[in-house]
């Protein structure tokens, strides 16, 4: 087996000059991949060889036709899709007004459906294909305040098991990667900065079974798993990875 399994296969990473997207990007690109991130920001840095940029907003479907043009014209083909775009809004159903609601189910979840959708096409041309969405443990339960939120990692999960469902057949996996809390701006943003901060993040992070928060390289390791063909016979499958958080009774812990 080749030490870089992923060599002349094409990675598409929505959200993918983020920190989390970044470290997929570097992680992919590693391991061989010809690797482009797509963003509506722009790189903070200039990308190695084998790696490019192109531009998106994954709520505009102009914008998703205009990428998928650019990737056929000159890669001709997609053989790993990560939909790693997403937000987050910290507020109650009630604080929450439809522009908001509106906007985050815009980028979590007919985002990852815009994408998926257009590129299976170009994942049919190799006769396989791994599609990667993001969904969180907040999918499965739920913080205070993150109401929208949850309801967009729910629906992350059901499409990404009916994704899997209907394209099995074409020699296409489709599974969802369900972080929990992972140390990124994301993070420090839910946090804020009120009061003593420093004392809530070490009792959030004490509170792991692990005794630490994830970083960007834990999850940027299990998209690679499930990129490449070790995982072959995964599919359909929501990844908690959450260094044991919700695998315990918290009010043990508390």
């Amino acid at each position: 087996m080749t030490d870089r399994p992923l060599l002349n296969r094409v990675a598409l990473v929505t959200g993918g000059t983020g920190g989390i997207g970044t470290a997929i990007c570097a992680r992919l690109h590693r391991e061989g991949a010809k690797v482009i991130a797509l963003d509506r920001d722009a790189p903070k840095s200039e990308m190695p060889e084998g790696m490019r940029y192109i531009p998106l907003d994954v709520t505009s479907e102009d914008s998703v036709k205009a990428m998928i043009a650019d990737v056929e014209a000159n890669e001709g083909q997609v053989d790993i899709l990560v939909n790693a775009a997403g937000i987050e809004i910290e507020k109650t159903i009630e604080d929450t007004s439809l522009e908001e609601w509106n906007l985050i189910f815009a980028v979590n979840v007919t985002g990852t459906f815009l994408v998926s959708k257009m590129v299976l096409p170009l994942m049919r041309k190799t006769g396989a294909g791994s599609i990667i969405n993001f969904g969180s443990y907040d999918g499965f339960i739920a913080d205070p305040h993150l109401a929208a939120y949850c309801a967009t990692k729910g629906a992350v999960h059901a499409l990404t098991r009916a994704m899997a469902c209907d394209h099995g057949p074409e020699n296409i996996r489709v599974n969802a990667i369900c972080p929990g809390y992972i140390d990124t701006p994301m993070l420090q943003s839910f946090f804020g900065d009120s009061g003593d901060i420093e004392s809530l993040k070490t009792a959030v992070r004490d509170v792991h079974p692990i005794g630490r928060y994830g970083t960007p390289d834990d999850v940027a390791g299990l998209v690679n798993w499930l990129a490449g063909d070790e995982a072959r016979y995964a599919s359909g499958q929501l990844w908690v990875l959450d260094g044991g958080l919700t695998a315990q009774v918290q009010q043990m812990k508390l």
